[in-house]
């Protein structure tokens, strides 16, 4: 059984990182063949920085994932928050069913319903334009809020509930108590949902396509305008670099939860120890 457990995982290892495998050498290849390697250049990595379209698709990615983490942070934190606080079972019951629609829902459904509510708010306003990057933004925070509340909530049932009440019994305000006590024990969960949304908001198509206005185009909507004609190497550089930086990013993760385990070991056996 170990040894067919073994070459299962193997198997499974195989098929989700050969196509990953695939695109990183031939990101280097001399030539456009995707089944000769004909030798190693960064040809692709030059051209990829010469070409002010992509860059710039890339800029306006970054801008939309970065903004769309950092208020889907703060909103699903404070969200989290007054979840946990819910004493209601039936209240708390609903909350989550709301909190994992985003999820669950189709993407091209989630996309199609913010289009028309989006058309409809900028014909009752009068706006000239009903979709824009705020839009989008909008959008982007939508999708992204469910996960950074599914990964705080946990950490609050964790948490001791001790900790803010001593805090408050020592002088503190209700706000000084929470960023000192709630906030450090609660940040390895916000930085993990911080990390998802980014990845979420960068990786997504379906949604910034149906929400997106004229003049702003992500990366995604890009590569999809590519296909029509062909796909470039250049496309395979960049997806290297991102892979790349997604993959430092899940370290910094994983090592913050590893170091926020290994202080909560300790905290409960000194408290074990003083008792």
């Amino acid at each position: 059984m170990k040894t067919t457990s073994k070459v299962y995982t193997a198997i499974i290892l195989v098929f989700l990182l050969a196509p990953i495998a695939i695109l990183l050498v031939f990101s280097f290849n001399d030539s456009k063949s995707l089944s000769v390697f004909s030798g190693f250049s960064l040809r692709w990595y030059r051209e990829l920085f010469q070409d002010e379209a992509t860059l710039r698709s890339v800029k306006n990615t970054v801008v939309l994932a970065v903004s769309a983490m950092a208020i889907s942070t703060v909103m699903g934190t404070a969200a989290a928050v007054g979840m946990h606080r819910l004493r209601g079972r039936w209240m708390q019951r609903a909350f989550d069913t709301v909190t994992d629609l985003p999820m669950t829902n189709p993407d091209i459904i989630t996309g199609i319903s913010l289009m028309l509510m989006f058309v409809f708010a900028g014909r009752l306003f009068g706006w000239q334009r009903s979709l824009s990057f705020w839009t989008m933004l909008a959008a982007h925070v939508t999708f992204c809020l469910p996960y950074v509340i599914l990964q705080v909530l946990p950490r609050l049932r964790q948490m001791d509930p001790a900790l803010p009440e001593a805090a408050m019994d020592l002088g503190c305000t209700p706000f000084r108590a929470f960023c000192k006590a709630t906030l450090p024990e609660l940040a390895p969960g916000i930085l993990t949902g911080a990390i998802m949304a980014f990845s979420m908001s960068l990786d997504d198509f379906v949604i910034s396509y149906f929400t997106a206005g004229n003049g702003f185009q992500t990366l995604p909507i890009r590569i999809y305008s590519m296909t029509k004609k062909t796909v470039t190497p250049k496309m395979y550089a960049l997806s290297t670099i991102i892979f790349f930086v997604i993959l430092a990013l899940l370290l910094v993760s994983n090592l913050t939860d590893e170091d926020a385990a290994q202080k909560r070991t300790k905290r409960k056996s000194n408290t074990k120890k003083e008792h």
